[in-house]
């Protein structure tokens, strides 16, 4: 009996099955143009472009290391910049309320992806008070994109969405890149940008934890 399979092929020509995967099965390239071209809020935007998962993973370490600028740890931020890498090998992010519908096998393909990433990138697992500052960035993030790139107002993020948080008035980002503030960023650049970040988080993890 065939078992199945869920296979893509990556712009590195590397193979990925999305219903087993192992932590050899990508390069961080693959993972970078995967993140960039996996776009948030159902792909809605009031740009010309919808806002991918790289840059709001980009977003999110921004608001860890503006809140912590004393932690300075690799692992740590490697573990904000990676909190949705899953996403970027499945191709896709379900806004939030959905993915209870989509039922336990949904939940356990992403596991699956989650963990396969740890290993790859050695993520400790969150603890409760990481998590709590981890869901704090996230939302902060959320909504401040529902307002900036979306076009939500501040009342509809608080009341429609349910958001408890305010959104943001200047985004860390522009200040980093010298971007316009939350434009949306093209693929390619998006990409880009992420790769280096990843990148430098590794380097610094290895020769923080050479084995």
């Amino acid at each position: 009996m065939n078992h199945a399979r869920g296979w893509v092929r990556l712009f590195s020509g590397k193979r990925l099955d999305l219903l087993d995967p192992t932590p050899f099965d990508w390069e961080d390239r693959d993972l970078a143009i995967g993140l960039a071209r996996t776009y948030r809020w159902g792909g809605h935007s009031a740009w010309a472009l919808p806002l991918s998962v790289a840059q709001h993973s980009l977003l999110v370490l921004a608001l860890r290391r503006l809140w912590f600028p004393n932690a300075g740890d690799a692992r740590a931020e490697l573990r904000e910049l990676l909190h949705d890498a899953d996403e970027g090998l499945l191709g896709f992010d379900c806004i939030s309320v959905v993915k209870p519908f989509l039922g336990e096998a949904f939940r356990a393909l992403t596991t699956k992806l989650e963990n396969a990433v740890a290993l790859r990138y050695g993520l400790a697992p969150w603890r409760s008070e990481e998590w709590k500052a981890h869901k704090r960035a996230d939302r902060v993030a959320a909504a401040s994109e529902a307002v900036h790139v979306v076009g939500w107002t501040r009342k509809e993020v608080r009341h429609t969405l349910r958001i408890p948080y305010e959104p943001l008035a200047l985004d860390p980002l522009a200040e980093i890149y010298g971007a316009h503030p939350w434009e949306p960023w093209e693929p390619a650049l998006a990409a880009e940008r992420f790769l280096a970040e990843l990148e430098r988080l590794n380097h610094r993890q290895t020769k923080a934890h050479p084995d």
